[in-house]
């Protein structure tokens, strides 16, 4: 039986960050109903946008939304936030990341629902936090969790290049998984009082702990550095190359004293060992830049499968610089469960990326398509004890959309 089989959670949330650690709850049993506005959450668009990549298959939407059910309710509807206060009842957890505004209006605050269900699990999400003189402005994770961190200035290429662009949901899922922590140690504390409580994450904080080392060198007073580019790298062993064809590789050599004479025979090139230039450590260092364009010039001579078996027969650690397209053919993503089959295939599509997590001994729930939006709002009110006149009621007022 699934970990959280029985396990009940409402997800009135949008876009990625909060959902996505609904979908992981779901992926160990829960059962989830996603609440959506009419129209459904905005996230369900955004595939279409320009720039993002062409496929009739809504990708965003699968990887957060699978193995739930969709209700549809226009919360701005008296009868509406009756329904959400049955599903409040009816639930062990409630996700939220509506704006605090927004929650005040519908009554729709831990103080507010709390009274309904003394065991309830609220869980918040937000962009900035709770207090402070930022708690009501809106955000996205290219905004605050990309932007705001320091990250977005940090890994640009150089001092000279512009600020990076984040990829879509870069932040989100990672921020995802914070805030999944928050909503166990909630059921924990549950388990261990019998009471419900609030718990809550945001962009901010998981921003600012992806980026903890710099961030915490900045309080601490450092002076940065300024970053090189690549081809002036502060050590030319932890950098990136291109073979022949055009494929790169990331290099991370750590052990530096150990592994640059296998290093430099399993490129054919047992003479930089000896050579004055890069003999020792603080030589490489120092010469990184030199030492960079000797190793251009050797990478580029061959294909990356010519260096494929010499490098790895090293065990030092390092390996292609993958594209999104690559992962059809990464056997290791789906031995590793990082990449998994669907319940069915879903236009065309077969395989699915997992949530980050396992647990010894449970396998997880196959994802299922995510719902079309308001798919099963018949069924969930019969859940809640509507018949179909009362359903019919909430239609015709308007309240379901």
């Amino acid at each position: 039986m699934p970990i959280f089989d029985g396990l009940k959670v409402v997800d009135a949330a949008t876009f990625i960050a909060a959902p996505c650690a609904a979908a992981a709850l779901a992926d160990f049993g829960a059962e989830v109903i996603k609440v959506e506005p009419p129209g459904g959450d905005p996230w369900r668009r955004l595939y279409a946008n320009p720039g993002m990549p062409k496929t009739g298959f809504n990708y965003g939407w699968q990887v957060s939304n699978h193995n739930k059910r969709s209700i549809t309710l226009d919360l701005k509807h008296d009868s509406a936030r009756e329904v959400l206060h049955r599903l409040v009842t009816w639930a062990d957890v409630f996700i939220t990341n509506y704006p605090l505004d927004v929650r005040a209006r519908l009554k729709a605050r831990y103080a507010d629902l709390a009274p309904l269900n003394p065991r309830l699990v609220y869980a918040s999400f937000t962009g900035y936090g709770e207090a402070g003189p930022e708690r009501e402005r809106p955000g996205f994770d290219s905004v605050v969790w990309w932007a705001r961190s320091g990250l977005m200035d940090t890994v640009k290429a150089s001092s000279e290049h512009p600020p990076a662009r984040s990829l879509p949901g870069m932040g989100d899922h990672p921020s995802g998984m914070g805030f999944l922590s928050s909503i166990l140690l909630g059921l924990y504390q549950r388990e261990r009082t019998g009471k419900g409580c609030e718990v809550g994450s945001s962009l901010l904080m998981n921003g600012l702990w992806s980026n903890a080392v710099f961030a915490q060198a900045a309080l601490a007073g450092a002076q940065f550095v300024e970053r090189p580019p690549r081809e002036r790298p502060a050590n030319a062993l932890t950098n990136h190359y291109r073979c022949r064809d055009g494929q790169w590789f990331i290099l991370s050599m750590v052990s530096e004293e150990r592994d640059w004479p296998a290093f430099a025979r399993a490129i054919g090139r047992p003479d930089l060992v000896e050579d004055p230039r890069f003999a020792t450590r603080e030589a490489r260092l120092a010469r990184a830049a030199e030492l960079t364009q000797v190793l251009d010039g050797v990478f580029a001579s061959r294909d990356w499968p010519d260096w494929r078996a010499p490098l790895e027969s090293t065990g030092i650690t390092l390996r292609i610089i993958q594209k999104p397209a690559d992962l059809i053919r990464d056997e290791q993503a789906k031995a590793s469960g990082a990449v998994v089959p669907l319940a069915e295939p879903v236009q065309g599509t077969t395989h699915t990326i997992s949530s980050p997590l396992w647990l010894g001994g449970q396998a997880k729930v196959p994802p299922t398509r995510a719902p079309e939006a308001g798919e099963h709002t018949d069924a969930v009110l019969a859940l809640l004890g509507y018949d179909a006149a009362a359903a019919g009621k909430l239609k015709t007022a308007g309240a379901l959309g």
